[in-house]
This record gives structure tokens, C-alpha cells and sequence, in this order.
């Protein structure tokens, strides 16, 4: 939005806020004569020149003229006055809108950029102030502000109420419903300390002529209510309507002393849609909506979001200054539900405001990376044909697809960012052998991480056997692998004589260097942080990058986290992949679970059993996964061999448990997460995990995925203890129903929220301070159309008029997400 735009808004905005209830706002207003006289400097400042040339000037003068002196002395007018005034600068707004039509947002305005930099520079260092400098902090608050987050003045501005009340219906006594949350007035006929059993409460007795309340304390300052409630005061007090020996009571409501004007006394928390937020001890409502009321008088002038004013028009979006203003004290004629559901105008914008910053971030980092360029690759060799026909099943119309697409960006002089989505046994590992052999054709090294160990050796046992058939070198090189092996790995790598290399963290440390890095795949890419994807693509120059997920990532959360990548998803599965039953039950139904384990051992099948812990725990009644080992091959299982592997085993000793299983020496694994993925045995049939309650929907769904990987019939038994929350029945119930990964991903997205989701902090979800990717999904996806399209206008117009965009982009994001590096 440009100044001009700006400023229209920001004196339509209180106008409006005015003209809707003028009875009660105008009694509320405070310094609107110095605030509208400020917007008033700063628009003669911006029109001084270019309306002069254009020959409107003189219209423009007289016009703000006749507002200044309607400003002139407002705050001190009667109440009548103040009305019949606002009336009239109304009328004076519309002809200023009117000749301000046909203003170019293109047209700069003269010395208005160095400006606008400088007062940019002012309401950021304004709005860094620590929040103990806001008016009734100091120090001791401030460490309780702290608490939630709120370090600063714009943390303050945007700690929004969590709820709203309504308390502009003050009711009788008489009318006021026990059992509901009511607002009522009246005078304090006496007030006395009474015994209840062990503690004593100080009652508060009122009158308003229709019937009487009972206000009660059992805990607090006692002596300072008995020198607030004096007989004969006035009070307003709101709270929950509840009844005693036939009488109405509130215990401990909200209260204000009024004077013997209806409208006397701090109305901040009365006859209004009253904002309800966060507390922590110390800091209790009153105090934090006096505290806030003080930031946004004194501070909300000085928030900036210079989103281009023709987009604030399509989308409907209020002045950002306007909105922190409604959002913490919402007018008179505002819908409850609206704000309560955070639905509201003013919600909407400082979500849309989140979301467009973000997103725009992510549309510059994208622009950035290919703007560096990269390697134009050539696709469709021998070597991809000759791959096609090792192959011992035809490829799915998913994989095709995908394939193809991830050609067209390897074929491109620009670095390929791409995210390949696809649910257990789709095939993507494939898919990726096709794009590490089209890198290797081209003279180029192709490098594959992993998160864990073992999947990094599931993926070299794989592409190890496909490469010595065509004739490429594949090497691995993990944090097991030691002395001098690693030292010959290195040197291999460094040398050019290795082809594609797979490995864990290992290959993004500091001695590594690669030859001629042109394709860098990271595989479940949600175990790892941005900086670690960008590690590795820094070993090569320019090189494509291809992040892969086995669990499917729900699109809203896919454009916050990966809104720098393109999106291939592989949503269709080889036909021999069979859907595996999956059955809940209970701790008294263990015996049927040891059938069933029996029956497919009798078929020369396999199992696996998964536990939430490696050793019993003294804090957690929770079966372990050493000690049920021993129990099962001991008492249940005697006539099979039970294995056991978890994260804290010995290298070696894993891979040969593991060899072992796959070989079909041990038919019963037992094991901790660590099977999650990277796990491929075709003989096992039959997945129980322990303690099912305890694990996320994607968890559950990844450890299930380890069976079914033939076309042998396979199925999942969740083992629950009964007790569970209400989250965790939902999980299982899903889990049953279906196993469509993607629609679990949605469920589990729905119960857990995006950082538990993903799992990490580091995983890159933004910390977004109102904005709910689930809740506000489409003014997400209209505020990424929007970002993109702006950042399309930077990278061809550069940044002339878009610097305070750029300053804001960096200032919302600065050190997160990786913002810091767009063009």
C-alpha cells in the first residue's frame, strides 16, 4: 500500500470506529485531536508536491484546512459537539478520497522513499523497545511478560486475547440467569467478613432497586476490598451468576467503583466486548488489558505493513494499524462469535498479514535460488533405459508422471528445488534412482542423506545392486563408518571415482569435499533442519536438490514448510501392494494377539513387535522392549527365535540382528522406533506395536508400513491400554479406517498441531504469533497468490518502491526460516 493509501485509511479507520456507537466511543476516545492532527502533517507532507503539480493543490489545502479545524479542540467538546463534528469530517474524508482519485501508486512521490526509510527506521526502533518501557511494566512484569513470549513492544501489540466476553448488556439483578455469566450494577448496601468452616470470605452485598447480589472472596488482598467497598458505592461487576440458601451470588467477579455517572470510572473492562487473554501468575486480566490499552495508544501508530494497497482493496483487508486497535478492543457493533472465533476483519487481516510476509519470503528465496542458475542436464540415456529394464515390474502412472517432471527440471539452467511426497511402498526410491542416474550420465556425483543409519544402508544395499549393473560405483559412508574406511571412502568421494554416495550427517561434514556435486536427495527431509539441506547442496555448485517424505505432509502445511519447492506427489501404489487390516485391542485380549503371531509363524511368516522404550522405566507403566524380549523368547515364543534391536545398540550388532531377520534366522523382531523407516522385509507379515496410544497417527501409520512389502497378506494389531485420552482413541479409530497416508497425515495434523506433526523445532515451521495453518487455510493460499505475484513484480521492476517490503519481510523474519537470504 503506498502513504498516500495509508494515511486515508488511517484517519478513515477511528472516523468509522466513531460514527457506529458515537454515544459510547466518543466518551472512550482520548488524544484524538493530537493523533488526527499528526495524520493530517503527514498528508500535507506526502501531497505537498505532486498534487501541486497536478494541479489539484489548492482543492487538497482548502480540504485539510477545514479538517484542522474541525480537529482543533475536539478532545475538550461536549459530547454533541463531538458528534456533529465527526459528522462533518466524514463528509470532509469522502472529498478527500474524491480527489485523491486517480493518484498513481506508480507515480513516486518526491523525496517521499528516503522518507519513508527514516520513518521506518524510527517506528521499528519504537516498536524493539523492551516491553518494560511500555507505560505500568517495568522490570518484575516484564520477566512475567517474558513468560509468553512478549520481549518487546510488537510482541505486546500482537499478543491477542485468546477469547473475548460480552458485557455491554449490563442486566437487572432481578433478570440476571444463575448459571450464566452476567454483567450487573448496583450499590453496596453492606460488606462484612463471615466464617466458612476453616476460612473466612469478605461478602459484598449490592442493591439495584429490581433485587440483591452477593459478592464473595475466599482469597486475595481481603483488607484492600474493605477499603474499596464502602457502603453506598456504586460498583459493576461481572462474573458467574450462582445461588446460596436461595439468594444470587458471583464468587470472586470482575469489579469496577463507579462514580454517580452511568459511564464514570475505568470502562476498559465493562458495557463492552471485553478481550480475555493468556495469564500467567502475577499477571492477572485487569492488569494486562490496562497494560495493553497503554501499548496501543501510545504504539500501534508505528505498525507497518506496506502490502501493496490495490491487494488491501481485492481482499478486503482493514488498516494494519486499525486492526491491532479492534482486535484488542473490539467496537461496540461487532459480532462476539466473529471475534471469539477469530473470524473477525481485524483477525483476518493480522492473519493475512502473517501469511503474506511468509509466504513472500519463500516466493523471494525460491526466485534467489534459481536465479544462481544451475546445471542443464541431459535427459533420457542409455544408462535410464537400460535401469527400466533391470526393473522387475513396470513403473506406475504416478512414478511416470513424476519422473517427468523431475526431468523437466533437471533439464533446465536452473537449480531444481522439488519435494517428492509419497506414501509408504510407492515406489520413490526408484524415482530417485532415475534422477542419480541422469546426474551420473552427465559426468555429475549424485548424493543421497538419510536421517538414521539404517536407512542410509537400506538405500545403498538397493542402489549398490542396481549400479553394478550398470556400471557405477556406490559408496556409503555413515558416522559408524571409522578410520582408515572412512579415510578411502573420502578419498574416493573426492577423487570423482565414486558415483552416487549415500550416507547419513556424516556427508555434510567439513573434510568432504565431492568432485562435481550435480544432484543432492535428502530423504525424509522432516528429520532434518533447512540449514542441513543447505549444507549439502553447498558441497556443489548450483546443484538440483530433491527432498523426499514418506509422510505425507497436508498442502496447507507443505506452503509454510517446503512454499520453496515445487511438488511432485506420488499418489498411486504398484498393484501388488495389498492394504494391510489393521485391528485394535486391549491388554486382557493378549492371548488372541499370541494366536494370531502363532498363525503366521506356522506359514514360515515373520513379526515384528514394537515397543515405546528401550528399558523399563520407573516413571512410565509401559511394557520395554529388552525385557519382553526376553519374556516372549523365554515363556511364549521358546520354539522361534526373538531378536531385539534398538537406537542404543552397538553398529555392528544391529546390522547383524538385522541381517539375521531379513534372512529369516530370526522370525520375531523386536524392536523400538528405530524400524520406523528404511525396514524392507518381504516375509514379514504382521506388525504389533505395544502401547499403541502413545505414538503419533504418522508414526503409527510409517511402523505399519513395514509390512505388506510383498504380496503376502498383512495386517497390524495396535496393543492399547484402556485409559487413554480422547486424542489418542481418535488415532486408533483413524488407523483402523483406512490406509491412505495422506488423510492420516490431515488427522494427525488436526490432533497434534504443525510442530509436534513434524516433530522438530528445527524442522522449519514458523512460529506464527496468530495465524492458524489449519483454521485460516484459505487466506493462506490467498495470501501465497498474492506473494508470489508481488515477487514476480520485484524480479522484474527490482526493488524501486518495494524497499519498505523488503524491510518488513526481513524484520518479521529475520533469523527464521532462512528469510534473511531473499534477493
Amino acid at each position: 500500500m503506498n502513504r498516500l493509501g495509508a494515511i486515508l485509511l488511517k484517519i478513515e479507520a477511528p472516523l468509522l470506529f466513531l460514527s457506529k456507537d458515537s454515544y459510547r466511543n466518543l466518551r472512550l476516545v482520548k488524544d484524538f485531536e493530537t493523533t488526527m492532527s499528526a495524520f493530517s502533517r503527514e498528508l500535507k507532507n506526502v501531497l505537498q508536491v505532486n498534487m501541486k503539480e497536478a494541479g489539484r493543490g489548492g482543492s487538497f489545502d482548502r480540504l485539510i484546512s477545514d479538517f484542522d479545524e474541525l480537529v482543533a479542540g475536539f478532545d475538550k467538546l461536549p459530547l454533541d459537539a463531538k458528534k456533529e463534528r465527526i459528522e462533518r469530517a466524514l463528509t470532509i474524508f469522502g472529498r478527500l478520497r474524491e480527489a485523491a482519485a486517480g493518484f498513481s501508486e506508480e507515480r513516486p512521490v518526491a523525496g517521499d522513499s528516503e522518507t519513508m526509510e527514516r520513518n521506518s527506521e524510527a517506528s521499528f526502533e519504537r516498536l524493539s523497545r523492551p516491553v518494560q518501557f511500555v507505560k505500568g511494566v517495568g522490570p518484575k512484569l516484564a520477566a512475567l511478560f517474558e513468560k509468553k513470549g512478549v520481549r518487546n513492544v510488537e510482541d505486546l501489540l500482537y499478543f491477542v486475547p485468546r477469547k473475548y466476553e460480552d458485557r455491554r448488556n449490563v442486566k437487572d439483578i432481578n433478570s440476571a440467569s444463575i448459571g450464566s455469566k452476567e454483567t450487573v450494577t448496583g450499590r453496596v448496601t453492606h460488606a462484612v467478613y463471615r466464617p466458612y468452616k476453616r476460612r473466612k470470605a469478605y461478602e459484598v452485598t449490592i442493591d439495584d432497586g429490581s433485587g440483591q447480589l452477593t459478592a464473595k472472596w475466599f482469597r486475595g488482598n481481603l483488607t484492600y476490598l474493605r477499603r474499596i467497598f464502602k457502603e453506598g458505592t456504586r460498583v459493576i461487576m461481572t462474573g458467574e451468576v450462582t445461588s446460596y440458601l436461595g439468594g444470587k451470588d458471583m464468587i470472586h467477579p470482575d469489579y469496577e467503583v463507579m462514580g454517580e455517572d452511568e459511564d464514570a470510572g475505568d470502562l476498559l473492562h465493562f458495557k463492552r466486548i471485553v478481550p480475555v487473554y493468556s495469564e500467567t501468575e502475577g499477571l492477572n486480566q485487569k492488569h494486562i488489558r490496562r497494560i495493553i490499552a497503554s501499548a496501543v495508544h501510545d504504539y500501534a501508530q508505528f505498525v507497518e505493513s506496506p502490502i501493496p494497497e490495490e491487494i488491501c482493496r481485492r481482499r478486503g483487508l482493514q488498516d494494519i494499524e486499525y486492526a491491532i486497535r479492534s482486535v484488542h478492543f473490539p467496537e461496540q457493533n461487532e459480532r462476539l462469535e466473529d471475534f471469539n472465533a477469530m473470524r473477525s476483519d481485524a483477525h483476518r487481516r493480522l492473519i493475512y498479514d502473517e501469511f503474506f510476509f511468509l509466504q513472500l519470503g519463500l516466493a523471494l528465496r525460491r526466485k534467489a535460488g534459481t536465479a544462481d542458475g544451475g546445471i542443464a542436464f541431459k535427459t533420457g540415456g542409455s544408462g535410464i533405459r537400460k535401469f527400466y529394464s533391470l526393473l522387475p515390474f513396470s513403473l506406475t502412472g504416478a512414478q511416470k508422471r513424476v519422473i517427468a517432471e523431475i526431468e523437466a527440471d533437471m533439464e533446465k539452467q536452473a537449480s531444481m528445488n522439488r519435494l517428492l511426497q509419497g506414501d509408504v511402498g510407492c515406489g520413490k526410491t526408484v524415482v530417485s534412482m532415475a534422477a542419480m542416474i541422469t546426474a551420473c550420465e552427465n559426468a555429475y556425483e549424485a548424493a543421497i542423506m538419510a536421517p538414521t543409519e539404517i536407512l542410509a544402508e537400506q538405500h545403498y544395499n538397493n542402489i549398490k545392486a542396481w549400479s553394478e549393473s550398470l556400471g557405477m560405483n556406490a559408496v556409503l559412508l555413515t558416522g559408524s563408518t571409522k578410520g582408515s574406511e572412512r579415510e578411502k571412502i573420502i578419498q574416493t568421494i573426492s577423487k570423482g571415482d565414486a558415483n552416487i554416495i549415500c550416507g547419513t550427517h556424516a556427508l555434510i561434514q567439513k573434510d568432504l569435499a565431492f568432485s562435481r556435486l550435480g544432484l543432492v536427495i535428502i530423504d525424509e527431509q522432516h528429520r532434518f533442519g533447512v540449514v542441513q539441506r543447505s549444507q549439502l547442496r553447498q558441497k556443489g555448485t548450483n546443484p538440483d536438490v530433491l527432498v523426499m517424505t514418506a509422510t505425507p505432509i497436508p498442502r496447507t502445511l507443505a506452503m509454510t514448510v517446503y512454499g520453496d519447492l515445487d511438488v511432485s506427489i506420488i499418489d498411486e501404489c504398484p498393484p501388488e501392494r495389498k492394504e494391510i487390516g489393521t485391528s485394535v485391542f486391549f491388554e486382557e485380549q493378549r492371548d488372541k494377539v499370541y494366536s494370531r503371531m502363532r498363525e503366521e509363524l506356522r506359514k514360515q511368516n515373520q513379526v515384528f513387535i514394537v515397543y515405546p522404550l528401550v528399558e523399563e522405566s520407573e516413571s512410565l507403566d509401559l511394557n520395554d522392549a529388552t525385557r519382553m524380549a526376553d519374556h516372549l523368547q523365554r515363556d511364549i515364543f521358546p520354539e522361534s527365535r526373538v531378536g531385539l534391536i534398538h537406537g542404543r545398540m552397538k553398529g555392528r550388532l544391529r546390522d547383524e540382528t538385522m541381517a539375521s531377520f531379513m534372512a529369516g534366522e530370526i522370525q520375531i523382531l523386536v524392536a523400538t522406533t528405530v524400524i520406523e523407516v528404511g525396514i524392507d522385509v518381504p516375509q514379514a507379515s504382521l506388525m504389533v506395536i505395544e502401547h499403541a496410544e502413545r505414538f503419533g497417527l504418522s508414526q503409527l501409520h510409517q511402523l505399519r508400513g513395514r509390512v505388506g512389502r510383498s504380496d503376502i497378506p498383512s495386517s497390524c494389531i495396535l496393543m492399547s491400554h484402556r485409559g487413554g485420552s480422547e486424542d489418542s482413541a481418535r488415532r486408533l479409530r483413524v488407523m483402523e479406517e483406512t490406509n491412505d497416508g495422506f488423510r492420516i497425515a490431515e488427522e494427525d495434523l488436526a490432533i497434534r498441531g504443525p510442530g509436534e506433526f513434524l516433530g522438530t523445532r528445527q524442522s522449519g515451521v514458523p512460529d506464527f504469533r496468530i495465524a492458524n495453518i489449519l483454521r485460516d487455510s484459505k487466506i493462506l493460499i490467498e495470501a501465497r497468490a498474492d506473494a508470489f505475484s508481488v515477487a514476480e513484480d520485484i524480479a522484474r521492476k527490482g526493488l524501486v518502491g518495494n524497499r519498505l517490503l523488503k524491510k518488513v519481510l526481513t524484520r518479521r523474519w529475520a533469523g527464521r526460516f532462512e528469510l534473511t537470504k531473499t534477493g
